[in-house]
């Protein structure tokens, strides 16, 4: 499966301030594989360092930390010579050793010709107990396929491909089989394993199976979370949050017989697990966005479609007969999917705008930065006379760019009411910002 990640991997390996990589995401996302195929393509080899699985090279870590004597005992743990410019240095599953995470930052200052990986889930629990390299590492993040992604990895390039162009210059035909295709895709999402399932056999079914595999391996990783969250309130919230996407949180509605702050800590947890994630609203919008991020009112978004789809309980065959796609589980689906694709595009900061007022209250669905302009982003089916709460936003906010609604239909622009509607499919490729590795 090509990710697009790739690219950025191959900037980073070439960059001129280099400093050892994180690649963070939720388990199952594909972080292995990924700087798994990376290193067989761009280097001689690769000394893979399991840090899960074989949990004696952890004790590599438990005396001085010098990037030379750790490379030196890796080479006859390993049995294979490291060799800074032909091997890449990656360590898997390094939240097992935040030891390991501490030394990340003698490679950068002793060794900076090494290419040096890692990849980890979990890995903010880990942070907490570790003395962080602050200033000499980056950070990748890697989220389930996008959308075009899935298209490559079912074995439809050009249709990836035209997803990502110019959606005035697609076709009625191609449209019709981008919207069948997305449709397929909002039931099995972007998890690598669930997608290789499909495409392996064409079974919905088989994909399905996959994801409740998934999911319940989610639930087994809850007593690693903290021992502090209750596990049980944790599998509440987990699975109601597949019900309130689209609504703004209250902790009350994820879960029967638990206080707010339990809840809290539940929700807290799974953000930082990145199996869920927190959108939260701006007021005024001005950048950078998360200036006026309110910290108690906000949405929250699934890490992924399938995985929604498998918790939310929604009656599979009742929804997949339904003919527009943003009428599926009363349009929950199309706003999981255009804030998904927009985590990418938007590098992992996603907003919406909520104003709260006595005589009436207003929200536009996302804000997307694109080219220094803020844009409302909508999901709706309805025509432009309808979209009340964006032509406030609109009037409120005459400084922000034009706006961007995401329907069922094909391409339309509408310049005298500053609004352009795209198929939704487009999602990504209309809300691409400039993305690049953090450094922290």
């Amino acid at each position: 499966m090509r990710r697009f990640i790739d690219e950025e991997l191959k900037l980073w390996k070439d960059g001129t301030r280099r400093k050892p990589l994180v690649l963070r995401g939720a388990r199952q996302v594909g972080k292995t594989w990924s700087l798994k195929e990376f290193g067989g393509n761009h280097f001689e080899s690769i000394a893979l360092v399991d840090l899960e699985r074989n949990p004696s090279l952890r004790k590599l870590f438990d005396g001085e930390l010098g990037a030379a004597r750790i490379c030196s005992d890796l080479e006859v743990l390993l049995r294979q010579k490291i060799t800074p410019g032909k091997t890449l240095l990656f360590f898997d599953e390094i939240q097992a050793c935040p030891r390991a995470i501490t030394a990340l930052r003698y490679f950068y200052e002793e060794m900076p010709e090494l290419h040096v990986v890692a990849a980890g889930s979990l890995l903010e629990f880990a942070l907490r107990d570790a003395s962080f390299p602050v200033g000499r590492i980056q950070f990748l993040n890697l989220y389930p396929l996008c959308f075009a992604e899935y298209l490559e990895a079912i074995g439809n390039p050009p249709a990836a491909a035209a997803v990502l162009a110019n959606p005035a210059d697609i076709s009625p035909a191609v449209h019709e089989l981008l919207r069948d295709e997305l449709k397929r895709y909002f039931f099995i999402g972007g998890m690598p394993a669930a997608v290789k399932a499909f495409s392996e056999s064409g079974s919905l079914r088989d994909a399905f199976e996959v994801q409740g595999e998934i999911a319940e391996s989610y639930r087994m990783d809850f007593a690693k979370y903290n021992p502090r969250v209750d596990r049980y309130c944790l599998d509440s919230v987990f699975t109601k949050l597949a019900q309130c996407v689209g609504q703004q949180i209250k902790y009350a509605r994820l879960g029967e017989g638990y206080g707010n702050q339990t809840l809290k800590k539940a929700f807290d947890a799974l953000c930082l697990a990145q199996v869920a994630r927190r959108i939260p609203s701006v007021s005024p919008p001005s950048l950078p966005l998360g200036a006026s991020a309110s910290a108690k009112v906000f949405k929250a978004l699934m890490l992924d479609l399938g995985l929604m789809r498998y918790l939310s309980g929604m009656p599979d065959d009742v929804e997949y007969a339904r003919g527009d796609l943003l009428a599926i589980y009363r349009g929950t689906m199309a706003e999981q999917f255009v804030g998904q694709e927009m985590l990418i595009s938007q590098n992992g900061s996603l907003y919406y705008w909520d104003r709260q007022a006595k005589s009436s209250s207003a929200e536009v669905d996302y804000l997307a930065v694109i080219d220094g302009g803020i844009h409302p982003v909508e999901v709706k089916s309805g025509a432009a006379g309808s979209l009340r709460s964006l032509h406030l936003f609109l009037n409120s906010y005459p400084e922000c760019a034009g706006a961007l609604v995401f329907s069922d239909r094909p391409y339309a622009d509408l310049p005298e009411q500053r609004i352009t509607f795209l198929p939704i499919y487009s999602a990504f490729a209309a809300t691409r910002g400039v993305r690049s590795s953090a450094t922290i």
